[in-house]
């Protein structure tokens, strides 16, 4: 039966267009995938060795190394690239007995929020092919909403998981930072990047997220926390009747409804709070006040840390070279024909907070406004917040290429960035939506508070059901074994 999931994946994802002729979803399929499957169908009987994700077909965004696939950040710089070793969580798929299907496409070296910064040419989204699907992990967020995958790895810096999930009506979500490790995962910011899951279903994101967590001796930022069942806790809570939620207090911080919010969003958020008091959860009205300040300091301290990790693509030890006379001159050509215009806008702008006369006037400021936003979160749930809920975007999904403003661009991370800066777990769920596009609820937890926020994300989801306009198929459900 495994085997039947690869080729199922195959015929959907040809059935979809997700080529580059199409949706652009896929950069690279697993050549070997149909066999690897074969050979964990033989293996199913193995009952000493639980594999929770038995044969289940899985896309990774393509700055996430494989020993199988191209590793390239959707950039010419990284073009046919191998690496030599594989990512943490592609190992954790694999000994869960997942197959690893395909890279996704993705904002070149997740730089970006539509998905059209790749060197590969945009992603569009399945449910308006006119729209973009988000970014950075667009092409993950669009493989599992086109039904190719029931679950799909990105990666996060400042929403580029819960943002194409929010745009294409599944479910992302982005742990606490040192919860997954980061090894393997190509370097964007260093103390913003983490590894997420995209899924269908909530029950599916945790069966994903409880797959890859915990500590892992390759990452030093990784935890030695414990990992909760939350595969357990999302179907416990999606399975309760009554009110599953009595006791639970949820915040809904004033910055993140501004007058100027689009209207789909402010109703379909409003209907998900009202679907959260019948489900026995008291709305608390409480203020972050550090928010606005989020994408300023985002763009100083991403960008930053990118220009320190991206220096090594220079030409000698990875990807293609642009030979000159002199090694100067080879660097500047190699990276101008390697690097697209945002990453070079970016690696710009961070090399610029760093340098002398100007550290302390950016970087430094940015990093203690950080903790202002961080000390934000902490106050609200030591006052006794459970959790937050918040719209995860502004607006729906925007057509492919009407966001030509880099800062208008930006803007698209507003609700997104602050979980980012202050290392703690959000998940979107669909909760809605306007003129047929998808609308997304984020639920923010305390650092380390994934099963809470699982738990109230699945009795979410359990309320709002059909009228939530997901993505079409349902999930592989969680503590699935091998799926047909």
């Amino acid at each position: 039966m495994s085997a039947q999931s690869v080729r199922a994946a195959r015929a959907r994802a040809a059935a979809v267009g997700a080529g580059r002729e199409g949706l652009n979803i896929i950069l690279a399929e697993n050549p070997e995938a149909e066999r690897e499957a074969e050979a964990l169908g033989a293996d199913s009987r193995d009952a000493s060795r639980p594999r929770p994700l038995l044969g289940v077909p899985v896309a990774l965004k393509d700055n996430i190394a494989t020993l199988q696939m191209p590793t390239t950040c959707g950039s010419r710089i990284l073009a046919g690239y191998r690496s030599p070793y594989e990512a943490t969580v592609a190992r954790r798929l694999r000994d869960a007995g997942a197959v690893l299907f395909c890279t996704t496409n993705m904002d070149e070296f997740a730089m970006g929020s539509s998905t059209e910064h790749s060197a590969y040419g945009p992603t569009r989204n399945p449910v308006d092919p006119t729209r973009v699907p988000g970014g950075s992990s667009g092409g993950s967020a669009a493989a599992v909403a086109a039904g190719i995958v029931p679950i799909a790895l990105g990666s996060e810096t400042g929403g580029s998981v819960r943002q194409p999930a929010s745009f294409c009506g599944v479910v992302g979500v982005k742990p606490t930072y040192g919860r997954v490790s980061r090894f393997g995962l190509v370097a964007f910011a260093s103390s913003l990047d983490q590894v997420g899951v995209l899924a269908r279903t909530v029950g599916d994101a945790a069966l994903g997220l409880r797959v890859i967590a915990g500590r892992d001796p390759l990452d030093a930022t990784s935890a030695e926390v414990p990992v909760p069942d939350y595969a357990d806790v999302a179907r416990r809570a999606a399975r309760a009747g009554g009110r599953p939620l009595a006791g639970t207090v949820v915040g809904r911080p004033r910055e993140y409804f501004p007058e100027q919010l689009h209207t789909g969003v402010r109703e379909r958020c409003a209907a998900a709070l009202d679907a959260l008091r019948r489900l026995g959860a008291e709305i608390r009205d409480v203020s972050l006040p550090h928010t606005d300040y989020a994408i300023p300091v985002y763009y100083i301290v991403a960008p930053a840390e990118a220009s320190s990790n991206l220096a090594r693509f220079d030409g000698v030890r990875y990807g293609p070279r642009v030979p000159r006379e002199s090694l100067v001159e080879m660097y500047d050509a190699t990276r101008s024909v390697g690097f697209g215009p945002e990453v070079t806008r970016r690696i710009l702008l961070g090399t610029y907070v760093l340098s002398a006369g100007y550290y302390d006037a950016y970087y430094r400021r940015a990093q203690a406004v950080r903790a202002l936003i961080a000390a934000d979160f902490r106050r609200v749930f030591a006052d006794g917040v459970d959790v937050l809920f918040t719209p995860t975007t502004p607006g729906p999904a925007f057509p492919i290429g009407a966001v030509s403003d880099p800062y208008e661009m930006y803007l698209n991370d507003i609700f997104t960035a602050t979980a980012n800066l202050a290392g703690v777990p959000a998940i979107s769920v669909p909760v809605g939506a306007t003129g047929g596009l998808p609308i997304g609820g984020q639920i923010i937890a305390p650092h380390f508070g994934e099963a809470r926020m699982f738990a109230v994300a699945a009795a979410l989801e359990a309320a709002l059901g059909a009228d939530t306009g997901t993505a079409a198929g349902g999930g592989i459900g969680v503590g699935a074994g091998t799926v047909s």
